[in-house]
């Protein structure tokens, strides 16, 4: 899937992403970091990237690569 647009939305917290398939879905912010491991740290930045960049915070969870993120994070909140 190749994604276009995203854009955070506070009412429901969540992405609402837009496809190249004009495909509208909408991500559940609190569903999506269920199983993730955060610090308060990490709980921040990752707050600022479902605000900031809605688009790169999909692309994380659908890659599954968002738990490297966050430990990536913790790992400077450590040095």
């Amino acid at each position: 899937m190749r994604l276009i647009y995203a854009e955070y939305n506070p009412l429901t917290n969540s992405i609402d992403i837009t496809t190249f398939d004009n495909y509208i879905l909408r991500m559940d912010c609190s569903k999506a970091e269920d199983e993730l491991k955060t610090t308060p740290c990490s709980q921040n930045a990752l707050n600022a990237l479902a605000i900031d960049e809605p688009l790169e915070y999909a692309r994380l969870i659908l890659d599954g690569e968002m738990q490297t993120w966050i430990d990536s994070i913790d790992s400077l909140e450590v040095q």
